[in-house]
């Protein structure tokens, strides 16, 4: 926990479970954990974890792997990037929010490689060329002469 009259500018990587009411300048990683700001808590940073609560103040963008919750006492100035987002009643947020609840970075790679399909081939040196051969299909315009005559 960073206490009410604690100060932290930098960056904090944490492997487990982490609740500011502090005040943070910088950037919070906590891969695979939670991140609870606490109602003292004051951010201008960037938060990433798999879960983020926020009940303060936060001046930056958050990522959540699950979700990001915004509870009634939160306040938030940035963008949101998680499969699931809770705006609680009496929430303030600014920004924008951009919710994916389809499968992690991983697998979305591998399902978008099967929408654009490549050729894979050598050069002459050995090297591996990537070619991708996905059609322009309904990209176009028509124009206004065209239906004025």
């Amino acid at each position: 926990m960073i206490g009410p009259t604690v100060v932290i500018e930098g960056k904090i990587v944490s492997g487990e479970d982490l609740v500011i009411e502090g005040n943070v300048s910088g950037s919070i990683s906590a891969k695979g954990h939670e991140v609870t700001v606490g109602s003292a808590g004051k951010l201008k940073a960037d938060i990433s974890a798999k879960v983020v609560r926020v009940e303060g103040s936060v001046e930056g963008d958050i990522s959540g792997v699950e979700k990001v919750i915004i509870s009634k006492t939160g306040n938030v100035l940035g963008n949101i990037d998680a499969p699931r987002v809770t705006l609680e009643d009496g929430a303030k947020f600014k920004g924008s929010i951009e919710m994916d609840p389809g499968q992690p970075e991983a697998k979305q790679e591998a399902s978008s490689q099967q929408h654009s399909p490549q050729q894979h081939s050598k050069d002459q040196s050995g090297k591996t060329v990537v070619k991708d051969s996905a059609p322009l299909s309904n990209v176009g315009f028509e124009s206004d002469k065209s239906k004025a005559s």
